[in-house]
């Protein structure tokens, strides 16, 4: 390092050492558009309703839990996750309803709707980090490789967190035809990446785009972004509705719970399928993720306060992002299904399934997990679901 080196600005050291994986900053035009969004206030897009974007409480006390040898062995599974191995026979044919779901793990879904095939999330990387060698390693593999997975119509990105944004399944991506759908912002990383911005929908709470005659809505969440060492909250994140000529779907992407998914289900619902963050929550982070109670409620909510539909629960399963154990966000997300009597999807990673056919039921987790506490059980007789959801509920906080 050079005298002269000490002179630049403290910001420009830091890009100098960021790797390609760490993204793109929105400049120039982009961020012209960022600047006019109503959602843009006081220089950082704003959630719908305030929320605690760091870790609340003791670090010190969060620490003790997280790194636990005993909680550590806990949130792993116990032996090897039964993955479903997808082969192009089981995408070949088209869904007989017209309504196609395969949940590849985490927050990766293919959706086959109305004779056209999205991909949610897809992260196909080992790891969600910008580093190969340190951060969450995948607890399960890949159901089936990228190249097998077939042409894709459209990508959506929700937010641009390494467990939803991965820097080698862009690049893979971005070498086919397939057009991508992303939150406002997020359109910097991809163009870094290779992505063309003529292949790019780059889209505003509330505004829609028309891909191959299916319409993606990019709705509001509870959240935040950031990829880097300087987190400027320049990138916005999204849930998603997609609508097609016979079927609806919704992707909440991360998100806390808020009053908004009624007012989502209002103008886009009801839905035949929604695919639910149920995982990687914590007291810690009440605001900006879902239990699985509050999953369920979300559910109602974008179903018009009733069960209808079908409830794919995402996020859990394949990194160890939170001090819960391992298979609690299937056990507790079964029982609020059963308590408000809601058809819920339990599929294994990579096992396809058609929401108006035969549901995967089968709790595949128990065979590989520890004991399970249900300490968010009542006692027979206390209140269901759907019928807290019009009232409280008990958060993560609460506990």
């Amino acid at each position: 390092m050079t005298g002269a080196d000490y002179l630049l600005p403290f910001r420009t050291k830091l890009r100098s050492i960021r790797t390609e994986s760490f993204g793109a900053d929105p400049a120039g035009a982009r961020m012209e558009r960022i600047r006019r969004s109503p959602h843009f206030v006081d220089g950082v897009f704003q959630n719908p309703v305030g929320a605690r974007t760091r870790p609340s409480g003791s670090t010190v006390e969060f620490a003790k839990i997280y790194f636990h040898k005993e909680q550590r062995a806990r949130r792993t599974p116990t032996g090897t996750v039964p993955v479903h191995a997808t082969t192009l026979a089981d995408l070949a044919a088209p869904p007989a309803t017209g309504l196609r779901l395969t949940w590849m793990g985490h927050s990766s879904v293919l959706a086959e709707i109305d004779g056209r095939r999205i991909l949610f999330d897809p992260v196909w990387g080992e790891r969600c980090s910008p580093f190969p060698f340190a951060g969450p390693k995948r607890l399960h593999p890949t159901p089936l490789s990228l190249a097998a997975l077939g042409p894709v119509d459209v990508v959506v990105i929700s937010h641009d967190h390494y467990d939803h944004l991965d820097l080698p399944t862009i690049r893979a991506l971005a070498g086919t035809d397939t057009v991508f759908a992303v939150p406002l912002g997020v359109g910097a990383h991809l163009e870094r990446w290779g992505v063309p911005p003529s292949r790019m929908h780059e889209l505003d709470w509330n505004e829609t785009a028309t891909v191959a005659g299916i319409s993606l809505t990019a709705t509001p969440a509870r959240h935040f972004c950031g990829r880097g060492l300087r987190n400027q909250q320049h990138t916005l994140w999204a849930s998603w509705a997609v609508v097609g000529p016979e079927h609806r779907i919704y992707h909440s992407g991360d998100t806390g719970y808020f009053p908004g998914f009624r007012d989502i289900g209002a103008e886009h619902g009801p839905f035949d399928a929604t695919m639910i963050q149920i995982g990687a929550y914590s007291e810690y982070w009440p605001d900006i993720h879902m239990t699985p109670a509050e999953g369920m409620r979300a559910h109602l909510d974008l179903q018009g306060g009733r069960p209808h539909g079908v409830l794919l629960p995402i996020h859990w399963g394949t990194f160890n992002l939170a001090p819960h154990p391992w298979a609690e966000p299937g056990e507790w997300t079964k029982d609020a299904g059963e308590e408000a009597g809601q058809a819920v999807a339990f599929p294994r990673p990579g096992e396809p399934f058609e929401p108006a056919g035969k549901l995967p039921a089968e709790a595949w987790w128990r065979a590989v997990s520890q004991p399970i506490a249900h300490p968010w059980r009542r006692p027979r007789g206390a209140e269901s679901v759907a019928e807290t959801s019009r009232g409280d509920m008990d958060l993560a906080g609460e506990r």
